[in-house]
């Protein structure tokens, strides 16, 4: 795309950025809603009793799984951005890799063991196609406006967030409460019009994104994948080989300390997912339960009436050029508002209220929105750590939300009759677990960016990804261990397991600070 054409977006904007970035948040909304719906409710239906509408499986086997299926999750976007570079364009590869997905929540919905496992086979499929390519358009989209870069990625990222919240809070209360079909079911209609609204208005970028054959025809010069390494672009710099060299260990060092904090960190869909289940006390009556009800009802509504409003600028700016679009994301909210009034009035009409195990997962995306200006200003300031430092406190955050959890369930005891103990100890170990997250997540790819010379960013972000899918595998194999462990000593002493490892490996890259100083040789 010629870069007149590129400047020619940004004179029909919203909110300050092109109509095109908002096309993509929604669509990203409704894929993350589709995504953290099933995911939320994907180790509970594995060990619900089949009396239950579940399949009955261990504990051990359902985490298992669910390792398994996280890892796919971040090994198929390597291959995904190939096949969209080399064949399809990002465009495609978006809007099959949606449909794939859909049609692995259908799969789902139906039940039985051999669809659910073609079901996580499409997931991964489809997601491999998905991510990488939608990132890859928001950053040539912003190609002559790089000031705008980091705004643009802002909103984007509240598009994951608003999906993950929406899709944990409706697809599991539905699929707890009612059907596990209607849980994942909710999940795959999302997810479709998601497709729908993006393929019907994705003329909207112009000539980004299209296959490379008809660049080539139409004579454009061909748009360079960068997937996530959107955070930096950079020129590239005349380094010796020592120094490239030296800067390659530092970013293997950050990519092996990095399977330590999502090996604990992803157990909110695992372990975290069944101690809320059967350890936490989830029924609230009198003013207690009062309460719940009028903070679960403004938690709902306030941010979906935020999006809403989003969604009407959007439609006064593009319904005349890509009507259809427009209608059928405007149907996707006339549906989502109707699910959240009917989910408020059933929760009115009830004396005391049975908090959804899956509900503890919307926390991190509500803790992520609300921290994360505090977290970039910090950054932006003369206060602001060096990457090794964040990594430190990333995992030392991480542990003591694990110490909530390992100090709050001491008085459960292996054999006796179960303690249900306070959600408190839930909510404040989410807490932590998402400000370590802030500190580790998005400097991950940022010093990646910065340390790795341009023509080898691509490759590295593939080899990050691959450490990303072995820290959610050991994630879902230590989990495993959970009853076990249990049994042998208590479900506290397998919290201070992810309390014990990830403090240590905290301040042991904490105290390789001044090594990594050396090994970046002036990367700040």
């Amino acid at each position: 795309m010629k870069n007149q054409d590129i400047d020619n977006l940004f004179k029909d904007t919203v909110l300050g950025h092109p109509a095109g970035l908002f096309v993509l948040f929604f669509t990203e909304m409704w894929e993350r809603f589709s995504y953290y719906g099933m995911r939320a409710l994907f180790v509970l239906f594995l060990i619900s009793s089949v009396t239950d509408g579940g399949f009955g499986w261990a504990k051990a086997d359902a985490l298992s799984l669910y390792g398994t299926y996280t890892m796919g999750v971040y090994l198929t976007p390597v291959f995904g951005g190939l096949i969209a570079d080399k064949l399809l364009g990002y465009r495609w590869a978006v809007i099959i890799g949606a449909l794939i997905m859909t049609l692995g929540h259908a799969a789902m919905a139906v039940e039985t063991p051999l669809f659910f496992y073609i079901g996580i086979g499409c997931l991964m499929v489809g997601n491999g196609l998905f991510k990488p390519n939608m990132t890859s358009i928001v950053s040539y989209m912003y190609k002559n406006h790089e000031e705008k870069k980091d705004g643009a990625y802002s909103i984007f990222y509240m598009g994951v967030n608003a999906g993950a919240f929406l899709g944990i809070m409706l697809c599991g209360y539905i699929g707890e409460n009612y059907s596990w079909s209607l849980g994942f079911g909710l999940a795959g209609i999302f997810m479709f019009i998601g497709m729908l609204q993006f393929y019907f208005t994705q003329n909207i970028f112009g000539d980004i994104g299209l296959p490379p054959s008809k660049l080539k025809e139409l004579n454009l010069e061909a748009i360079g994948k960068d997937g996530d390494q959107d955070f930096v672009e950079k020129s590239e710099e005349e380094v010796s080989s020592k120094v490239v060299i030296d800067r390659l260990i530092a970013v293997g060092v950050f990519c092996i300390f990095t399977v330590f904090f999502w090996a604990a960190f992803e157990q909110a869909g695992g372990s975290m997912t069944i101690f809320a289940e059967e350890y936490t006390q989830r029924s609230l009556s009198g003013i207690y339960g009062t309460i719940f009800k009028y903070v679960d009802a403004l938690l709902t509504i306030l941010p979906l009436g935020i999006i809403t409003y989003v969604l009407y600028l959007l439609f006064k700016k593009t319904f005349a050029k890509f009507a259809i679009g427009n209608i059928i994301l405007s149907i996707s909210f006339i549906i989502i508002w109707g699910i959240v009034g009917w989910k408020i009035s059933v929760d009115f009409s009830k004396e005391s209220v049975e908090v959804p195990a899956t509900w503890f997962g919307i926390l991190n995306s509500l803790f992520i929105i609300t921290l994360a200006p505090f977290f970039s200003k910090w950054w932006e300031s003369k206060y602001n750590l060096s990457g090794t430092m964040k990594y430190g406190l990333g995992l030392l955050l991480l542990g003591l939300g694990f110490g909530f959890l390992a100090m709050g369930s001491q008085g459960i005891v292996a054999g006796e009759p179960i303690v249900k103990v306070s959600m408190f100890w839930l909510i404040a170990a989410y807490l932590f677990h998402t400000m370590g997250e802030l500190c580790i997540s998005p400097v991950s790819l940022s010093y990646i960016s910065k340390l790795v010379p341009a023509k080898w960013i691509g490759l590295m972000f593939g080899v990050y990804y691959l450490f990303i899918a072995m820290g959610n595998k050991l994630a879902g194999t230590v989990g495993s261990y959970i009853e076990e462990i249990e049994k042998a000593y208590s479900i506290s002493g397998f919290f201070l397991i992810f309390t014990a490892i990830p403090i240590i490996a905290g301040l042991i890259i904490a105290g390789m600070s001044p090594l990594m100083k050396r090994l970046m040789h002036g990367v700040k």
